[in-house]
């Protein structure tokens, strides 16, 4: 065994959690199994695999960046309630 239940009691102590004893045994019982099972991934040989971030490989989802002519201000305007000197008329809301 990695932990006791002396440690787990102490670490829910220092997180101000209150466990019954049926409880600080469950969580060294599954402590310990992640342990372990830690244990057999550190035993995998790696030698030779890159890091990866993730499981899967992703790429980019965008588009490539490409200049195009704007709809200038007149298509801009054309559906606007109001337009004022080439720019969006709003109510005022500051007195």
């Amino acid at each position: 065994m990695k932990i006791t239940t002396q440690e787990v009691g102490y670490v829910a102590h220092l997180a101000r959690l209150e466990l019954s004893e049926d409880e600080k045994g469950t969580l060294t019982s599954q402590l310990n199994n992640i342990l372990m099972y830690m244990d057999i991934l550190n035993g995998v040989d790696t030698e030779g695999t890159e890091p990866m971030t993730h499981a899967i490989s992703l790429g980019n989802v965008f588009r490539e960046d490409a200049e195009k002519k704007s709809i200038g201000v007149e298509m801009a305007l054309a559906n606007a309630p109001e337009g004022e000197m080439g720019f969006f008329g709003v109510p005022k809301i500051i007195e």
